[in-house]
């Protein structure tokens, strides 16, 4: 009876493992270990299904079992609710390369939109559980969820966040340079009437893109057309409804910028349905260089945001300050470089 009861705990606390994750991406064990520890050629389609099938059966790497017998064992949190497949892909290489490299665990959560007491009770609930959380968009100006876990004590890094809240460091690029020089780029291309869809207005960083873009026209003696400016939220369906709107006005742009990639491959889309030729017709650029800008032909011309990179700097900066190579309170603002990438769209 006794050893009935044994058995049956150490089921109820099964993980997932490695070769469940290869099955449920239809891959090899090896390749997956290729994925998660950011080594190694792997095609950016495997990749993405290995992240997707990670993320999706909340897998947390063994992170080599020496590693995590030492005191340097770390159990931290990603916690990502961001729509984008290839945002997540890159994010997740990024912070698995930086775990890795410091001897953590990494815990991957999605959460699905929530009220704000959800977010309460989960972000209270994971604060019992791990050392550190590091936060993307849009979860990154979540005061809710922030003030939760740094009353529990603790410490948060967000990402792409243009206005982190109170107490908490951030890893980001210059969002409104970076759409200045690309709005730049169109004008110097000869484009005067440029259309433009807004990201989400719930995240800081897509205001300051909108302010980078007038800011351009402004600086060319262009002013500025609001008919020509739609409302997006990051998604591709989002951008399709935007790109369906622009591109119906009896004088419809000459361009159109979408403040990230999902949103741009959109207008491709739309502008291809309606016969146009990209870039003869109409010119289109993204924002962030993920794999939905290399996925869509022509191929776009982007603002390479070096999302892995960032995600990578923000497990460094979390694990300095739990393991007391910083104060707590020595909260980082870094503020990464970032290439506007030109291809065939433009």
């Amino acid at each position: 009876m006794h050893r009935t009861k044994k058995k049956a705990g150490r089921r109820k606390s099964h993980a997932v493992t490695l070769a469940e994750v290869a099955k449920r991406a239809g891959v090899s064990p090896m390749t997956v270990s290729r994925v998660v520890s950011g080594v190694g050629n792997v095609r950016p389609s495997t990749r993405e299904s290995v992240m997707r099938a990670v993320s999706e059966l909340g897998y947390t790497p063994n992170l080599a079992a020496s590693a995590l017998a030492t005191a340097h064992g770390t159990r931290i949190a990603l916690i990502y609710s961001n729509p984008s497949a290839g945002y997540l892909r890159e994010l997740l290489v990024g912070a698995l390369r930086g775990a890795t490299r410091n001897s953590a665990q990494l815990v991957i959560e999605a959460w699905s939109e929530r009220e704000p007491d959800a977010e309460r009770a989960a972000a209270r609930a994971l604060a019992r559980s791990v050392s550190g959380v590091i936060l993307p968009p849009p979860l990154c100006e979540s005061e809710v969820v922030v003030a939760e876990l740094l009353r529990a004590g603790v410490p948060v890094v967000a990402i792409a966040s243009a206005r982190p809240c109170a107490g908490v460091s951030n890893v980001r690029i210059d969002d409104f340079q970076a759409s200045r020089e690309m709005a730049a780029h169109f004008i110097a291309k000869g484009h005067a009437r440029i259309g433009y869809i807004k990201g989400d207005p719930s995240q800081t960083a897509s205001q300051l893109r909108y302010e980078g873009f007038l800011a351009a026209l402004h600086d060319a003696g262009i002013k500025p057309d609001r008919t020509l400016v739609h409302q997006g939220h990051f998604t591709y369906r989002s951008g399709l409804r935007a790109a369906g709107k622009l591109l119906a006005r009896r004088h419809p742009p000459s361009a159109i910028i979408a403040s990230n990639d999902d949103m741009a491959a959109a207008v491709v889309s739309v502008a291809h349905r309606r016969g146009l030729d990209v870039p003869g017709d109409l010119a289109v650029a993204g924002f962030d260089d993920t794999t939905a800008a290399t996925t869509v032909w022509p191929e776009l011309t982007t603002i390479r945001q070096p999302i892995a990179a960032m995600a990578d700097s923000a497990i460094d900066i979390l694990l300095r300050v739990i393991r007391g190579k910083q104060g707590a309170k020595g909260i980082v603002d870094q503020v990464v470089a970032h290439m506007l990438v030109k291809r065939g769209s433009v």
